[in-house]
């Protein structure tokens, strides 16, 4: 493997750490409680909200980010709720008592509420990578 996709590699590695390490600090701060895979998740998402953010750039307004990262959460949620808690029956998280869920695994407030994490994360994925590998600073209205 070439020298600089090592280097890409370890960049999207220690995104994902700090990236799960903060959404399973979120979970533990807002339900005292979290799991292991919610790191692995939270890292992969902030990842794949990161990425989108960068396609996008100032060219998309910020609501479209903010709705079409909600919705790449919401789509990964379902589909590790289904897999976790139904199928392997982790019970992680249930919001069968939350208004407006599909299978207890996604709910709509919770869908509301992913929209300014993602433009939080999306944030957070350009400032890291300006403050940990001198990438170029990212503009304001490139969340």
């Amino acid at each position: 493997m070439r020298t600089g996709r090592m280097a890409e590699l370890g960049k999207e590695l220690v995104l994902a750490v700090i990236g799960g390490a903060a959404y399973y600090g979120i979970e533990l701060a807002w339900r005292g409680r979290s799991h292991w895979t919610m790191a692995v998740l939270g890292g992969a998402l902030f990842l794949l909200l990161g990425d989108m953010g960068r396609r996008l750039g100032s060219s998309a307004h910020l609501w479209v980010k903010g709705i079409l990262g909600a919705a790449i959460i919401t789509q990964v949620e379902l589909s590790a709720g289904i897999w976790l808690n139904l199928v392997w029956g982790l019970d992680i998280w249930d919001y069968s008592r939350v208004p407006c869920n599909l299978l207890g695994q996604i709910c709509l407030p919770y869908t509301v509420l992913w929209v300014p994490l993602s433009l939080f994360a999306i944030w957070m994925d350009g400032w890291l990578r300006h403050w940990l590998f001198r990438e170029p600073c990212p503009l304001r209205s490139s969340v």
